[in-house]
């Protein structure tokens, strides 16, 4: 057997070990940030007007994720510190404040997606009856933002009682979000012959590689790289006070466990996402106009499918905004504490993070086009955190004996080129017109 298969095996002969299950929890909290409204948008859009051709993206964005969320994870395990504490240990004060700034606009533009997104849950939900009441959209949109403001606070709460509580409440939010989207997909009866052929054939061309480049920076997302490195810090107790050898022997089963963690939040993460495209390729892509709206998605459902069908898109959409959004706030605690090295208020986080959102449901700007914008943003920030996260955890200096080896350096930095030559073919064709 070749050895990179022994190596996956006696990997999944980990995850037979009662105690493997104690470990879940970082990257499904992760994994959120890949199913938030953002991929909604994007995957909606993108099965509409190109069907199933779109699906490839979703794959290659699934690897890139396995494999840098893991080193995420991996810097946080060995170093105990995050990655925003290790770039202000290891670099320059000037390249620090440069890291922090794109973190933030990554930070604000997750933010502003993922509430916005929320609110359009609980608008689809129940705002119809409010409107039968003589409220206009932009009222009920806001009195949506304010519930939504408040259920995320409850949602952080819960972090007060211990980690593992939190880590449970995001876990059940993607288990809903999963079970909702296999309603979708039962209802839809999807060709799996070509849904098949176009997730493992590339195609790319003319208008769709703006959405492509969206659906990448819906999927790989800045602000849980930094946050993910910062989730597996509670579990280090562990080896707090051990000898050296006991506690080499906690870091090289942590990682094994950790990676496993990864595998499976990213994956299911992908089937979710595969899933949006397969529903929006089959249900809307026969239309005469493709579905540009959340709003429109969810009114276009009912008739085609049946209450149920829209009712669970709508479900979903409203998990997926209230976890995301909790996520993004936690991501930019974890930003603002480490680039800086100040204590700054969870819930303080929350609430400045709301202006935004606030504004853009005010002056009644379409919330589809700024989620699908906000994702373009996050593609852009994505070299600014993939960079120091690849420069560090190939310096000896940071990671000791848990050094990358070549090829996990290597498809590191292919992964980024890969990223920054999208994006620079985006900015070409926005120049164009």
């Amino acid at each position: 057997m070749p050895k990179f298969w022994l190596r996956l095996t006696n990997l999944f002969a980990e995850s037979r070990r009662p105690e493997m299950w104690t470990y879940l929890g970082p990257a499904f909290v992760a994994s959120v940030a890949y199913i938030d409204p953002g991929n909604f948008a994007t995957n909606i859009e993108g099965g509409s007007r190109f069907g199933y051709k779109l699906l490839w993206v979703l794959l290659w964005s699934n690897a890139m994720a396995i494999l840098i969320q893991y080193l995420a994870a991996k810097l946080g395990i060995v170093t105990g510190r995050t990655l925003p504490q290790n770039c202000r240990d290891h670099f320059s004060r000037g390249t620090t404040v440069a890291l922090w700034a794109a973190a933030e606009i990554a930070a604000i533009g997750t933010d502003l997606a993922e509430f916005l997104g929320a609110a359009l849950g609980f608008y689809l939900l129940f705002g119809p009856h409010f409107l039968a009441l003589g409220w206009s959209e932009t009222h009920v949109l806001l009195a949506a933002a304010i519930v939504t403001s408040i259920c995320v606070f409850l949602i952080l709460a819960l972090d007060l009682y211990g980690f593992r509580f939190i880590e449970w409440a995001i876990m059940a939010f993607v288990a809903a979000i999963g079970i909702c989207y296999s309603i979708e997909v039962f209802l839809v009866h999807p060709d799996w012959k070509a849904a098949t052929f176009h997730t493992l054939v590339p195609e790319l061309g003319g208008s769709s590689l703006f959405l492509a480049v969206s659906m990448l920076g819906a999927t790989v997302m800045p602000h849980v790289i930094y946050l993910h490195s910062a989730l597996v810090q509670p579990r280090l107790a562990h080896a707090a006070g051990t000898s050296e050898a006991d506690r080499s022997r906690f870091l090289h089963r942590y990682l094994k466990f950790e990676l496993l963690d990864v595998f499976f939040a990213m994956n299911g993460a992908w089937l979710i996402n595969s899933a949006m495209i397969l529903m929006a390729a089959v249900a809307f892509s026969h239309l005469a106009a493709p579905v540009t709206s959340i709003e429109q998605a969810h009114q276009t459902l009912g008739p085609l499918l049946g209450s149920l069908s829209a009712t669970a898109f709508a479900i979903a959409l409203l998990c997926s905004g209230l976890s995301s959004s909790t996520v993004g706030t936690m991501a930019g605690q974890v930003i603002i504490e480490g680039f800086l090295d100040i204590k700054f208020p969870i819930f303080l986080r929350r609430l400045i993070t709301i202006i935004p959102a606030i504004i853009v449901i005010a002056i009644g700007l379409d919330p589809l086009r700024i989620i699908i914008l906000s994702q373009v943003v996050l593609s852009f920030a994505l070299p600014f955190a993939l960079i120091p996260l690849l420069i560090l955890t190939g310096r000896v200096s940071v990671m000791k004996g848990y050094l990358n080896d070549g090829l996990t350096q290597s498809l590191g930095w292919l992964a980024t080129t890969i990223i920054v030559m999208l994006n620079g073919l985006l900015l070409w064709q926005l120049m164009r017109g």
